[in-house]
């Protein structure tokens, strides 16, 4: 399970589709979510879009493996969907913030992966935030608060990358995911392998 958080707008989610287009061995992951659908969102796609009791329901019945309350809207990870794509091989990407991460390292520890994507600048932050033209003012201040505060949880991460570059950011997370694959315990069946290479077979 690789994570990737940010404070909003440093590039997670574009980092995310990037990485989805070029590995067809990486699902994602998709969140359930209270909040309305923006201008081009597709339910089941971008996000499972369920009313609010629906979502309480859900976290009754132990259906998430993560769930957080973020800027008055709900958002959760299916336990399903994720235990299904790991049973067939896939790596999982999860596009959540510092509170779900706490909430699936205490569920699965040994099987995630975390990396943190910083900003350049607090500058260059609020430029991208008002670049995509999605907020008012008013939320674009709030999302500038609450990464300060998302920020100062950095050091709960594995890995941390700073996004000054897309392209080199994205090189970045995906040496990361070679190298982890790449771990003993990870490598399925390596004890055989060792074992007919010292028999001589």
């Amino acid at each position: 399970m690789l994570v990737l958080s940010s404070p909003s707008g440093a590039g997670k989610t574009t980092i995310s589709r990037r990485l989805l287009a070029r590995h067809s061995d990486i699902s994602l992951s998709i969140s359930a979510t209270t909040r309305p659908k923006r201008p081009g969102e597709t339910d089941g796609i971008d996000y499972f879009f369920v009313a609010p009791a629906k979502f309480d329901d859900m976290v009754a019945k132990g259906e998430f493996l993560e769930h957080a309350v973020v800027f008055g809207n709900s958002y959760g990870t299916p336990r399903v969907p994720v235990e299904a794509a790991l049973a067939q091989g896939l790596d999982v990407l999860f596009d959540i913030d510092w509170q779900g991460t706490q909430q699936v390292a205490e569920r699965a520890r040994e099987d995630l992966v975390s990396v943190f994507i910083l900003p350049p600048s607090m500058t260059e932050l609020e430029a991208r935030l008002r670049a995509r033209a999605q907020d008012s003012d008013e939320v674009v201040k709030q999302r500038m608060a609450k990464a300060a505060d998302e920020m100062s949880h950095y050091a709960e991460y594995d890995y941390i990358i700073v996004n000054r570059d897309l392209d080199e950011a994205l090189a970045q997370v995906e040496a990361i995911l070679v190298a982890e694959r790449l771990k003993r315990d990870r490598r399925i069946g390596l004890g055989d392998f060792v074992r007919h290479l010292r028999g001589g077979a």
